[in-house]
């Protein structure tokens, strides 16, 4: 078992009487978490089983019999549904049970979408419930072997109880990174066998997810949308030439958009517009969650040729990727872009609190003032609440490129 950050947060809540909730994409760990923290005893239904589904869809208080069928005692009796979007009905019975008695069961719902939750009015338990997401790997939990022994001043610092974990994740290069994301599985897979497994995400995974819960009619459409969507992760969102490029309508394209979002596989980066400089562009970034699952859903045959071909994109995407999962983790903080319509762009903008961090990424080793003229720039127009910004790169050590402005290597990130 390798040890995963969000581990300890979620062992000392699910201590507290509530429902908890779990949601996250396919393949990022939440099964594997939370049998790993649930006690042997644990009652688990998977309505990722076929039959099981079926029997919770055609019989809909079999879920409250079985629950009031377990054995009462002194302690909590863990109840683990996976997959539970399937029968969003649950949500109404966990409701009724926990209400009835809520130190009896605790209750622990692991989700891959909330779309048929979100279209079906789910009752997703206000006022009774933890909500908690979990994320591809971010960086500590697979550092590089530099990082390993390298403390640095992180954009946006992600610290572990008690210091670095016992059990990573193996450390790869910055290369591997960007070839093959951070799914928990592919990372610890052998190197041949990555591109399969992620083709096999991308085909298998994504058809099933979408065909069981009939999110699209036409499949095809879809197909061709997830191909161009993933060419043009990081780009900024042009609905109009994608419904054309497609063959589809403006709001099929915008409720595509919507379902990545809602299966937790897709992001938008919004522009910053707060700035006082004018004719700045309004319209929102989309990434992908993670780039191999980027890559094969393109196309394209994960692979370190790939990243060789043009890594500067594919490094920026990953720095934007590696920050938005910190400050979901984190539940502080937003992530934003700035582009002017001249071109002058900051790749990412870190907000939190009231003060605002610009981040510029360029595939280079040896980082200079000019990287940072875009960052000076931002500064000026946003002081006092922009201090400092970074320059994200593949420098070995911290540069001070200004009094204002680090050059960072990326395993510091």
């Amino acid at each position: 078992m390798f040890d995963r950050w969000y581990a300890s947060a979620l062992a000392a809540k699910l201590s507290r009487p509530y429902v908890h909730i779990l949601f996250g994409a396919r393949q990022t760990g939440k099964s594997t978490l939370a049998n790993a923290l649930l006690p042997a005893e644990c009652l688990h239904i998977d309505f990722a089983d076929p039959s099981e589904r079926s029997l919770h869809l055609s019989r809909p208080g079999e879920f409250i019999a079985i629950c009031r069928a377990l054995p009462s005692g002194k302690k909590p009796h863990f109840v683990f549904v996976d997959e539970v979007q399937a029968v969003p009905s649950v949500f109404d019975s966990v409701q009724s049970l926990y209400d009835s008695d809520k130190s009896r069961w605790r209750f622990v719902l692991c989700g891959s979408s909330a779309r048929k939750l979100r279209r079906t009015g789910a009752n997703l338990l206000p006022g009774r419930s933890f909500l908690h997401r979990l994320f591809p790997l971010v960086l500590g939990e697979h550092p590089s072997r530099s990082s390993l022994s390298s403390p640095g001043q992180a954009v946006v610092p992600l610290d572990w109880r008690g210091g670095l974990p016992e059990h990573p994740f193996p450390a790869w290069n910055l290369e591997e990174r960007l070839a093959y994301g951070a799914l928990p599985g592919i990372v610890a897979a052998g190197q041949s066998d990555r591109p399969e497994l992620l083709k096999a995400f991308a085909a298998v995974h994504l058809e099933e997810e979408i065909r069981r819960e009939a999110l699209v009619r036409d499949w095809g459409a879809f197909v061709r949308f997830l191909q161009f969507a993933a060419i043009a992760s990081g780009h900024a969102l042009n609905f109009a030439a994608i419904s054309q490029e497609i063959g589809v309508s403006l709001p099929t394209i915008r409720s595509y958009y919507q379902l990545i979002e809602d299966m937790f596989i897709g992001f938008r980066v919004p522009a910053y517009t707060k700035s006082r400089r004018k004719s700045l562009l309004c319209t929102p970034r989309f990434l992908l969650f993670d780039l191999g699952v980027r890559h094969a859903a393109a196309g394209l045959l994960p692979s370190i040729e790939i990243v060789r071909a043009n890594p500067g994109p594919l490094f920026e995407q990953w720095v934007g990727i590696e920050l938005w999962k910190r400050l979901q983790y984190l539940g502080d903080g937003q992530l934003f872009y700035q582009r002017t319509r001249d071109g002058a762009e900051i790749d990412f903008v870190v907000e939190r609190g009231n003060v605002l961090i610009p981040v510029e990424v360029k595939w280079t080793e040896n980082p200079t003032l000019h990287d940072a003229r875009h960052i000076l720039s931002f500064i000026a127009e946003n002081a006092p609440v922009a201090p400092r910004g970074y320059v994200v790169c593949r420098c070995r050590r911290p540069l001070e490129l200004h009094e204002k402005v680090t050059a960072l290597p990326w395993h510091m990130l």
